[in-house]
């Protein structure tokens, strides 16, 4: 049996410990392929052959309000926090509050941000500063990680998931934003409605949210539902 699935970039570390043990534990074989969350949610829409989606849970309540995920089965995986990142290196600014982390962000010749939700959380947050947008907010192409704009050079502060910003040679992570303005984001499964073995996908997404995966979300900053 093999289940196969789409999901966010944000996750896929998530999912590679956690598939692997499923497959330990099942002996069943599960490929999940990584992609910006923007185009995910797009192969979905037209409709792309899969079992299991697993995305940020308000794109996945769209998905299951417009018929493409079985209703009444979204279920929560993992809770993010978002974090800002700078190049390995430079000192860490102050972010111990929000008007703090404004005058960062006022400061910065030029932020980068991703497609998805926390990247829709900093224009919010800008928009509300009143901080012209102009050239020096960076997007990240969908699938690319904020963290590799900013260990390039591209950017000099990189707002993203802390789980994006993990592990990314060349920056350092200056820590979560302050309860003030943090933006929690959780990820969500649910079974395609294409899946032709909805009950076999069922399972793995009820071990994708068990107690068995705890260590695995902390390890690569995320926490469980």
């Amino acid at each position: 049996m093999r289940i196969n699935g789409i999901s966010s970039m944000a996750t896929r570390q998530i999912l590679a410990a956690l598939c692997k043990r499923f497959e330990e534990k099942t002996g069943a074989s599960v490929s999940i392929e990584a992609m910006g969350g923007v185009d995910a949610a797009r192969v979905v829409r037209e409709g792309r052959a899969t079992d299991v989606v697993i995305l940020a849970s308000d794109v996945m309540s769209r998905l299951e309000a417009e018929g493409f995920i079985v209703a009444g089965g979204v279920t929560g995986i993992a809770r993010s926090l978002m974090g800002i990142a700078v190049r390995a290196g430079t000192p860490h600014p102050d972010i111990s509050s929000a008007d703090a982390v404004k005058r960062v962000v006022a400061a910065a010749p030029r932020v980068g941000y991703s497609t998805g939700p926390s990247g829709d959380h900093l224009l919010r947050l800008c928009e509300q500063w009143g901080l012209s947008e102009g050239d020096r907010l960076v997007k990240a192409p969908p699938g690319i990680p904020v963290a590799s704009l900013v260990a390039q050079g591209k950017a000099d502060l990189g707002f993203q998931q802390l789980s994006e910003l993990m592990n990314v040679q060349g920056v350092e992570i200056v820590g979560p934003l302050p309860p003030e303005i943090e933006a929690v984001t959780v990820f969500a499964a649910g079974v395609a409605v294409a899946s032709r073995q909805a009950e076999a996908t069922r399972a793995f997404i009820d071990f994708l949210a068990s107690r068995d995966g705890d260590d695995v979300r902390r390890a690569h900053g995320m926490d469980p539902c």
